[in-house]
C-alpha cells in the first residue's frame, strides 16, 4: 500500500520504496550506526550492505489509518550505547520522516542484527 494524501489540488502518492531509501540515508547519518544489515536465511549470517542498498535493511508498512511502520535492521559501532545509539535513530527518523512525507509515524522498531568495529 502507498501513503496517500489529498488536498484541495488533488491527490499525493509515495511509493514505500522512496520512503525506505530515505529512511535509511537518515539512519547511516545518526552516529554510533555503522550501516544496515541483511539476514540470509541460507546460511544464516549477517551482512553490511552498501550504500546504494540501504532500503534492504528497512520494512516499510502503511497502515489503513496512513501512519507508516518502520522496522530497521542495523549494525552499530563497537563500544558505544545501544540505547543511546537507538534513542538518537528513533528521533531522527521520526522527525525527518513526517517532514519529508507529511505523514504520521505510528511505531518504529530497530532490530541490532551486528556489531562492528570502526577502522
Amino acid at each position: 500500500m502507498k501513503g496517500r494524501m489529498n488536498n484541495e489540488l488533488g491527490s499525493i502518492s509515495i511509493d514505500l520504496d522512496v520512503i525506505a531509501t530515505y529512511a535509511g540515508s537518515v539512519a547511516v547519518e545518526c552516529f554510533g550506526i555503522v550501516g544496515m544489515a541483511a539476514f540470509s536465511m541460507k546460511d544464516g549470517l549477517v551482512r553490511l550492505l552498501k550504500r546504494d542498498s540501504l532500503k534492504h535493511g528497512i520494512n516499510v508498512t502503511i497502515g489503513e489509518d496512513n501512519r507508516i511502520s518502520l522496522d530497521f535492521h542495523v549494525i552499530v559501532s563497537y563500544g558505544v550505547s545501544i540505547s543511546a545509539v537507538c534513542e538518537n535513530l528513533m528521533e531522527n527518523v521520526k522527525y525527518r520522516i513526517q517532514e519529508f512525507t507529511g505523514m504520521e509515524i505510528d511505531k518504529l522498531n530497530i532490530y541490532v542484527d551486528g556489531v562492528r568495529a570502526i577502522d
